[in-house]
């Protein structure tokens, strides 16, 4: 089972003990609990409570629960109690736990609906 509870989907766990410097690119989803020093693009990401992200984060669904200093760009974002996010945030749908903690400023990717525009006029 992935990190977002989907079967058969790849995942990959990168442990307490482990520091990673550089940018992190993985077609699978990720839970990390330890530490990374660069972005992070990914189909979905977890982040233990004892994590530490510096960098971008980006991708489909995201639940973090650590530290994280930089911005974050999401389609579904939960913030959990734990977490400590310094950084924009761009999101289509948000969660924030009572004692979740973020500076930053917010911004909401909405979907894009293109319709018929009519041009309603009063004759008189």
């Amino acid at each position: 089972m992935s990190a977002t509870g989907a079967r058969n989907t790849p995942f990959s766990i990168i442990g307490s003990d482990v520091v990673i410097t550089g940018n992190i690119s993985a077609s699978a989803d990720l839970h990390i609990d330890g530490k990374i020093e660069g972005d992070l693009r990914c189909a979905a990401l977890v982040q233990g409570a004892d994590s530490e992200i510096r960098g971008s984060i980006t991708a489909e669904t995201v639940r973090l629960s650590g530290l994280v200093d930089g911005s974050v760009t999401a389609k579904d974002l939960v913030i959990a109690q734990t977490a400590r996010v310094t950084g924009d945030i761009a999101y289509e749908n948000i969660t924030i736990e009572q004692g979740g903690q973020i500076v930053g400023q917010f911004s909401h990717r909405g979907t894009v609906h293109t319709g018929e525009l009519k041009l309603i006029t009063s004759e008189g």
